[in-house]
C-alpha cells in the first residue's frame, strides 16, 4: 500500500468582530458527494506544490485572494480502497477581508458564512472538523504554541 499526497485543504475565514466566519462552499450536484458542505480543496497540478495548489484553488473555487496565508499544524488523511493507498492532505487557512466578494465556480452551487457551530455541523468529515477547531482556537485564543507558519503571498 502507497501513502500519497496529491490533495489540499484550504479553510477560508474572516473576522467577524472578536469572532470568526468560516466559508463553506456547497458541492454541485454533477460533482462527486453533491450537496455536501466542504472548504476549498483540490489537487496538485504539474510542478506545484502544496500551498501554491491551495492559493490556486481558493481563487479557482472562490475569486478571492487571501490576506494572509498560513500552514495548519494538522493533516487530513483518508484510505482510498480503490487506489489501496493513504492520501495525506496539507491543511491550509486563509484570511480574507469581511468585504470580499465570494465568485464559486461550477463545482459549487451555494456558499454561506458561518460560525464555528454551524461550521462544524455542516462539515462532514471528522479531521475537517477538527482543523476547524484547530484554526478557531489558534486565531480567537492567540495560542501560539501550535506554530502555524504564515506563508509570504
Amino acid at each position: 500500500m502507497n501513502v500519497t499526497s496529491s490533495l489540499i485543504e484550504a479553510h477560508i475565514f474572516r473576522k467577524a468582530g472578536n469572532d470568526l466566519e468560516f466559508l463553506l462552499l456547497r458541492r454541485s450536484d454533477n460533482e462527486i458527494y453533491p450537496g455536501l458542505w466542504q472548504m476549498v480543496s483540490g489537487s496538485f497540478e504539474r510542478d506545484e506544490n502544496a500551498y501554491q495548489t491551495a492559493i490556486r484553488e481558493i481563487k479557482e473555487e472562490t475569486g478571492l485572494t487571501p490576506e494572509k496565508f498560513w500552514t495548519v499544524p494538522n493533516v487530513n488523511s483518508f484510505y482510498s480502497s480503490t487506489q489501496n493507498e493513504i492520501c495525506m492532505i496539507p491543511v491550509f487557512a486563509a484570511l480574507v477581508s469581511d468585504k470580499a466578494e465570494v465568485m464559486i465556480s461550477n463545482e459549487h452551487s451555494e456558499f454561506k458564512w458561518a460560525g464555528l457551530n454551524e461550521t462544524l455541523k455542516l462539515l462532514a468529515w471528522p479531521g475537517q472538523r477538527k482543523s476547524i477547531e484547530i484554526i478557531y482556537e489558534y486565531f480567537t485564543n492567540q495560542i501560539n504554541f501550535l506554530n502555524f507558519v504564515e506563508i509570504s503571498l
